[in-house]
This record gives C-alpha cells, structure tokens and sequence, in this order.
C-alpha cells in the first residue's frame, strides 16, 4: 500500500514539474523548448469618434491588444532550428477570446517554420508585416485604440484605409538575415478558393535598423471576392523614426488604390516620444487622410491627434493616460479620454 501511494506521489510530481517546465519555458535542452508568454491589459474612459455619440466604457488591450501564446524551437544543428507560435488574443474584462466576433481561437499567429543561417521561413497565420512596419513608425506603437496612423488604418469604425486584418491567414513569410542593418520580407497568402488562383495575397516589406534610426518601406497587394470583379487594393508604406535621445521622431506617408471603386486615400503621420525621466515619457502623434471615394458624397478629410502620458512602474508593467481628438471634415469633433495598464509576462 506504501509502495502504491509513493508511486502514485512521485508520478504526479514528474507530471507536475514537466508542465511546469514547459509552461514557464525552463525545459531547455537538445530537444528544444516551449514558453509560454503574453500581455494583458485593459483601459477605462470615455470614447467618441467624430459625428458620433460619446460612450464611458471599459475597453481591452489599450496600447497593445491583450494575448496569450506559446512559442517552441528544437534544435537541428549547424545554425537550423524548427520553431513555432500559437497566440491568441482576448478581452480581460469579459474573458471572451478574440478582438471580435469571428476572430479564430489562435487570432494573433499560428505558425510554423525553420529558421538558420538562410533567414527564416514560416507558413500559417501570420501578423502582416505591413502593420510591424508601422509600428515603428508611430509611438503608440500596436494601438488600434489610440495610435492615429493605426487607427485611420485598419479600424473600421474609424473608415480604415488598409483592405484585410493586421493579420493574414494561409500565409507563406520569408525574412532575410539582417544585413548591414537592412532586412527584407515577402510574404504570399494563396487565397484558397476552389477555381479561382486570382484570389491571394503579396507583401514585400524592407526595412532598415542601425543606432538610432529606423527606415521601413511596405508594399502589399490584397484581392478578395469569388466572383468576377475581384477587389484588389495596392497599398504603399513609407517612414521612420530617429532618436535624438532627448526625444525620437517619428513621420510615415501611406496611399491606398482600389483596383474596382478606384478609389484612393493618402495618409500622413507625425510624432514624438519625450522622455520626461527615466519611468516615463509624454507620446504625441497626428494623422490625416485624404479619401477621395465613390462611398463617400464628398472628398473627405479626417484628422485624428492623441496625446498621452506612459509610465513604468517596472520592465513589465506600465500605467497610460491618453486624449484622443478625432475630426472629420464636416462633422463634429470627437473628444476621448481614458487610463490604463499594461502587463507583459
């Protein structure tokens, strides 16, 4: 009976320290490894777009979409490795998983690949490049919640200009080797549709990091549709940002050409991130867009501005105050507030 319950005892400790290994990412050896890792955040405050009704509001992600994921590589030798991502967004104040309805359960990526001396290959659902792009080109960084560029991008409520999600599905990425600073993209997203090759995705992304400067150049072409005409949308990324320590700058211009509406958008964007001590740092950043669309009665023009305040409270931890102005040319101003945190794990 003793020997059956130490049994018993020492099975379900092995048991419990190999999951914890592999939860914590400590399992790292020959055979590879597994962490898991993510952000959680969430916001308070009162949102309005222009022309539209005010709403008070508890809203997730913030500064960055809250996530979940696990990542793993195994070791082949001579430089190569097998790697690969499960990621999931979800919203902490209701738990739901997904940004959105309809959002699969690995929303964020779900890939797998090799990486080594040639670069790196992966195959999946991917983050769009496109979008890794302008990250760095604006300092509220992944905010499709405060980030004007972003928003004016790919937000819907906010006439995104930028055809697709932030991520594709079904895509083929291949990433160079850093050189001299300069590092190239192409990704391919075949669009899986029975008698009908026309429908995919293509993406080539350059982009240039050396000291203080970053310089990022995106050109995607998008198609959607199953029958005859298809969409296409070509969209052009250009900008950066320099660190002159006491502040960093960052500028991007984007335009947008849809193939069928012929319709065009041109948008500008301009930034900066003051340092104000060494936990924390003012962020201020202005976009507009030019559209001129038959979905819309009139050129339009929209301009969004946000101002805010982030400070750490530790490497992973940050607290936010943002104001967001939001302004479409014949409409009502929309006046946002909100406070947040931030937490990486």
């Amino acid at each position: 009976m003793k020997k059956n319950r130490f049994r018993t005892a020492l099975r379900i400790a092995t048991l419990a320290g190999a999951v914890a290994a592999m939860v914590y990412g400590v399992q790292a050896n020959a055979e590879g490894s597994v962490q898991l890792y993510g952000l959680v955040g969430s916001y308070v405050g009162r949102i309005q777009r222009s022309g539209e009704p005010a709403t008070n509001m508890m809203g997730h992600g913030g500064m960055q979409t809250s996530f979940w994921g696990m990542r793993g590589t195994e070791p082949l030798g001579n430089g190569y490795s097998v790697i690969f991502a499960l990621e999931s967004f979800f919203q902490p104040p209701t738990g739901v998983a997904g940004r959105k309805p309809g959002d699969p359960f690995f929303s964020r990526n779900a890939y797998v690949g090799l990486t080594g001396p040639f670069g790196r290959l992966t195959i999946g659902r991917q983050t769009n490049p496109t979008y890794l792009n302008m990250q760095a080109m604006n300092p509220f960084g992944a905010s499709t919640v405060f980030s004007p560029i972003v928003l004016q991008s790919f937000v819907k409520s906010y006439n995104g200009t930028i055809m697709g999600d932030t991520v594709w599905d079904n895509a083929i990425e291949y990433k160079t080797p850093r050189f001299n600073g300069v590092q190239a993209t192409v990704v391919y997203a075949p669009g899986g549709v029975e008698n009908n090759d026309s429908i995919n995705n293509f993406g080539l992304h350059l982009s240039y990091k050396r000291g203080p400067l970053y310089l990022g150049a995106s050109y995607q072409r998008v198609r959607s549709g199953v029958v005859s005409p298809v969409t296409s949308q070509t969209v052009y990324l250009l900008g950066g940002s320099y660190d002159f320590k006491w502040v960093r700058v960052y500028v991007a211009a984007e335009r947008t050409e849809n193939s069928v509406t012929s319709a065009e958008t041109t948008s500008y964007e301009g930034g900066v991130r003051v340092p104000v001590n060494a936990s924390g740092a003012v962020l201020l950043e202005w976009a507009r867009t030019h559209a001129d669309s038959s979905k819309f009665s009139e050129a339009s023009i929209r301009d969004t501005a946000s101002l805010g305040y982030d400070y750490s409270l530790s490497k992973r931890t940050d607290l936010y105050a943002v104001y967001s102005l939001d302004k479409i040319h014949g409409e009502s101003a929309g006046n946002s507030y909100a406070v947040g945190i931030r937490h990486m794990f």
